[in-house]
């Protein structure tokens, strides 16, 4: 039942991103559920997904949408008509430079005429060769620390900048909303001041919220009166102002401002796959040990991307992103958590119950030993 609705799906998809080349997809074979997880199908080609049965799930192309991109799914927000609820996209910055790569928009040099870089996948960090998207790797699951895990790496053909990259992206089976993303460069790529992995689609969910330690910050007042048709510049807040976790880990959080997604009105024209009706959720970045220069960036939009059609509700947050200066093995999380925001900050800065009667324990233990 679950690979039925997963596949229906993917299928909806299709008329969501029609103008995308969608070669054969629909003819790949469909993912296999095993135990907590969705995994690709083994030995024939088949469609590039990963993630929790039961929780956030990622695709590569050809799977509908641009190339250069990787999909992120939330089908447990129970949309009316399952879509694609954001992407990240690959920004590398060699040293010493202002300019970033762009995944999604530079032309292929491995496939030509395409716009996107290749992305491919592997069950481990050598496969710096292009292979086949439609063989995907099937992640391998095990267990660290006690906890099941899947595990699979996301290699990009070479940036016009001279950037050589990819992403190890894991999943953990205790937490079905996010995924762990760990930055890397491989052999011949030149040096990075900055590996950025943005989540590149906020006006889909229509994001305009940004959460902070002393109060909130909304789009409509960053960019008050904005109505261009192009991206606004980028806002910085500083890891400082970013909400902690009990643990210290440093939280980039946004939301929308509607409650209810059903009664936005939409202008004439504007595309189908922008009308998103699923439920409210919360997005969010973590860096679990904040470098002391990480900050959180966002840019927004009045319209929609490659459109005139203004975003009912006014300028909303489009990219959504963390940089920090770049190191290999620099870690991330990115989730989409069905938790309302104030619920969702109030869950992370709570220590579970749990930890504090296993360190009291161990507290009181030491004391009688000394």
């Amino acid at each position: 039942m679950k690979q039925f609705l997963f596949f229906l799906f993917l299928q909806i998809l299709t008329s969501l991103y029609a103008q995308q080349n969608l070669s054969d997809w629909k003819q790949l074979a469909l993912p296999d559920t095993v135990g907590s997880w969705i995994l690709p199908a083994e030995g024939k080609p088949a469609m590039p997904v990963w993630g929790h049965a039961n929780g956030i799930v990622i695709g590569l192309a050809p799977l509908p949408g641009p190339r250069g991109l990787i999909r992120i799914y939330a089908s447990y927000l129970e949309y009316e008509f399952p879509e694609v609820m954001n992407f990240i996209a690959f920004e590398p910055i060699p040293k010493g430079s202002n300019h970033r790569g762009f995944s999604e928009l530079e032309v292929s040099s491995l496939d030509p005429e395409e716009r996107g870089k290749r992305f491919w996948s592997s069950n481990d960090s050598t496969a710096s060769l292009p292979s086949d998207p439609v063989y995907p790797a099937r992640g391998v699951v095990e267990k660290i620390n006690g906890e099941e895990t899947l595990t699979l790496y996301v290699f990009s053909e070479p940036f016009d900048n001279g950037a050589k990259v990819y992403v190890r992206l894991r999943f953990f089976e205790s937490r079905p909303y996010e995924f762990e993303i760990t930055t890397n460069t491989y052999n011949g790529s030149v040096n990075l001041d900055y590996f950025i992995t943005t989540a590149t689609m906020g006006n889909k969910a229509r994001l305009r919220t940004l959460f902070f330690k002393d109060g909130e910050k909304s789009s409509l007042n960053l960019w008050s009166g904005y109505k261009d048709i192009h991206f606004t510049p980028h806002e910085c807040f500083s890891q400082q102002e970013m909400i902690r976790s009990w643990k210290g880990g440093a939280y980039f959080i946004a939301a929308p401002n509607e409650k209810d997604y059903s009664k936005a009105e939409f202008a004439a024209g504007t595309n189908e796959h922008w009308k998103f009706t699923g439920k409210t959720a919360t997005q969010y970045w973590i860096q679990e040990n904040p470098q002391e220069k990480l900050t959180g960036l966002v840019n927004g939009r009045f319209t929609y991307w490659a459109s005139e059609n203004p975003i009912p509700g006014g300028v909303s947050f489009e990219n959504f992103e963390l940089k920090s200066p770049f190191k290999n093995g620099e870690q991330f999380v990115f989730g989409i958590t069905p938790l309302p925001p104030q619920q969702f900050i109030q869950q992370i800065k709570t220590r579970p119950l749990g930890d504090v009667m296993v360190n009291e324990f161990n507290l009181n233990h030491n004391c009688k030993n000394e």
